[in-house]
């Protein structure tokens, strides 16, 4: 068999990802791609590579995997409970199987092979979008994934220094959005005021966050505006949407505030039930 992995079960959600579709917007085609890029990228580096390369995003463990030839993996992100190594490339033979479990801490896990995830491009990029339904279907089992030939040499690191992903209350910046003023006066001091908890209907389009309600100043509907990552998002329930990677491009609700982009990952790993507190930032 030629170089590949074949699914032997893909847990709660796994899907192919890598740095998406950016630049799309305009077509009304948002960029998707790995919720935590940060995690995502660190796992391309630990097996040489070359950014962009398609990986497996796994949302709470429950991945098990048999290679069809010697492979080199990583896992990075949450660590999974399990014997294979994280944040430390691994060889794993031919018909030898790995499997992970559910993660201590953190939501999403991150599993590059040494040559990538060699899945049909669409649209120039090989990330399952779940909003739009563009690209790869969600994994199943008995999917059978080909695995490429890496271009780059290894690059030396047994084992990357990085911290765990975070468990308890999590805090991050926000900025004021575009539509603050659609807002009470003592919006801004509720919204960093107060922990927020992360609800069960989240998913890779956003969080949703349960607390006290934020209240409209009255001014009717707003028409549908552009939306990034990151956008805190107010629906009429007045509890805020954080949207993630597979966010919609436009949205007809007000925008109060933004977490910037490097901290959205922190964001993505966020299980439900666990708490998330918004510091104002100037």
């Amino acid at each position: 068999m030629t170089r590949a992995v074949t699914v032997l079960a893909p847990g709660p959600l796994t899907t192919v990802q890598d740095e998406g579709r950016p630049g799309l917007a305009a077509l009304g085609i948002g960029r998707s791609g790995a919720c935590d890029r940060s995690s995502y990228r660190l796992a391309n580096r630990l097996v040489g590579n070359a950014a962009g390369t398609a990986v497996l995003e796994v949302t709470f463990g429950g991945l098990a995997l048999r290679a069809e030839r010697d492979l080199l993996l990583v896992t990075t992100g949450a660590r999974c409970a399990g014997s294979f190594a994280h944040n430390a490339p691994a060889n794993l033979a031919a018909g030898a199987e790995m499997r992970l479990g559910a993660p201590a801490a953190g939501l999403r896990t991150y599993l590059a092979i040494r040559g990538g995830i060699e899945v049909d491009l669409v649209l120039g990029s090989r990330s399952t979008d779940i909003l739009a339904g563009l690209g790869p279907p969600v994994i199943s089992p008995g999917d059978v994934l080909p695995v490429g030939t890496a271009q780059l040499p290894m690059p030396g690191v047994d084992v990357a220094p990085v911290a765990e992903t975070e468990g308890g209350e999590v805090t991050v910046p926000v900025l004021p959005g575009p539509r603050l003023d659609w807002f009470t006066p003592r919006t801004w001091t509720t919204l960093t005021g107060q922990p927020y908890t992360v609800t069960n209907d989240s998913n890779r389009i956003g969080l949703r966050l349960n607390g006290a309600p934020l209240e409209r100043a009255g001014r009717g509907e707003l028409p549908s505006e552009g939306m990034v990552r990151g956008a805190l998002q107010i629906p009429p329930s007045g509890r805020p949407v954080l949207f993630l990677a597979d966010h919609p491009v436009t949205g007809g609700y007000p925008v109060v505030g933004y977490v910037p982009d490097a901290e959205v990952d922190r964001c993505a790993q966020l299980v439900p039930g666990q708490r998330i507190r918004f510091r104002g930032a100037a």
